[in-house]
């Protein structure tokens, strides 16, 4: 997968999580549910086209990380959503899948980046020992 198939899988799950958003009751807790996990399940996509024109490894990984809590964010109002019966789980199974998958998409992407960062810093160490 590229930074373009996530970017468009990001913003698919942001369309996604709004119109489930959409489908919460319209009570005091639905009201605040619904905005936290329109902000929660939306942010991801915006932050990760954010981490795509970062300015360095370190900025990359930082912002992969703004990704990962929010993702895991979204778990948690899906989880209070099914728990409190604001919606019915089997309504959520998919989206929820979804949102594992992408969230494994990018812890994965961190390991991979602080890999490559600190193998970079390494070699670079090593050339300068050598010069």
């Amino acid at each position: 997968m590229n930074k373009y198939d996530l970017k468009d899988r990001l913003q698919d799950f942001a369309i996604r999580i709004i119109k489930m958003a959409e489908k919460l009751p319209d009570t005091a807790s639905g009201l605040i549910v619904k905005k936290q996990i329109i902000r929660s399940g939306t942010s991801p996509g915006a932050n990760y086209r954010a981490a795509c024109i970062s300015k360095s490894g370190k900025d990359f990984i930082n912002k992969l990380k703004i990704v990962e809590e929010e993702l895991d964010e979204t778990i948690y109002w899906q989880e209070i959503i099914i728990k409190t019966n604001m919606l019915k789980s089997d309504l959520l199974q998919s989206l929820m899948q979804e949102n594992k998958e992408l969230l494994s998409i990018i812890i994965s992407s961190i390991k991979t980046s602080k890999n490559s960062l600190l193998s970079s810093k390494y070699n670079n160490d090593e050339i300068s020992d050598k010069l």
